[in-house]
């Protein structure tokens, strides 16, 4: 009795690890360093305080916090608003652009979010470059 009560303790604790480990959140930083907020690998947006405020779902759709569509996310980095009108673009290199193909800034591979001037706005290392283009430059959430 008691090897099944310590099996089932060890398996329980097994799949919380696993699980917890799937749904780490990755800070975002405003350039002095302080936490502006996170997003979870499962594209939950939360702000500093943890309280959800967004999603990226899998398959490309973007929404608020109540789960109401305010965008999305193309295969080829192509952002839209709800009216599935383009507001802009991710380039494969990090390259920002609006939807007149201005330059917003850029996204580097180390995580450096910069603005059209080469300023740095922020940082958000190992998080999707869409993902980042989006929170710094397209939505507000």
């Amino acid at each position: 009795m008691i090897d099944r009560f310590v099996l089932g303790v060890a398996l329980f604790v097994l799949i919380f690890v696993i699980n917890s480990s799937t749904l780490q959140a990755q800070r975002i930083q405003q350039s002095n360093y302080s936490t502006t907020g996170y997003i979870k690998t499962n594209g939950t947006i939360q702000n500093s305080n943890y309280s959800t405020i967004g999603y990226f779902k899998s398959n490309g759709t973007i929404e608020d916090n109540s789960y109401k569509t305010i965008g999305y996310i193309k295969d080829d980095g192509t952002i839209q608003n709800a009216n599935y009108s383009t507001v802009g673009y991710v380039k494969e290199n990090g390259t920002v652009q609006d939807n007149n193909y201005r330059t917003l800034g850029y996204i580097k591979s180390d995580g450096t979010v910069q603005n059209a001037s080469y300023q740095t706005l922020g940082y958000a290392k190992d998080i999707r470059k869409e993902w980042i283009a989006v929170f710094y430059f397209f939505f507000d959430f």
